[in-house]
């Protein structure tokens, strides 16, 4: 998939002083690239998995589990 096909990246507001990754949005697709490389290469999820991976983090479920 061609990533001139994304639109409104936006970066994290946790974002500091550019070390971040941004996040475009495509017809089913999402992409994410490096803020600092963007012509270095995008990374294509689905738009399903990626919610499924944001729902995830904001819940915590990627945090070890200590016994």
């Amino acid at each position: 998939m061609s990533t001139d096909r994304f639109t409104n990246w936006r970066t994290s507001t946790y974002t500091g002083e550019g070390n971040c990754v941004e996040v475009g949005h495509g017809p089913g697709f999402v992409g994410i690239r490096d803020t600092k490389d963007r012509g270095g290469g995008t990374l294509v999820v689905e738009q399903k998995s990626f919610a499924a991976f944001l729902a995830r983090s904001k819940s915590g479920g990627f945090r070890p589990k200590y016994r």
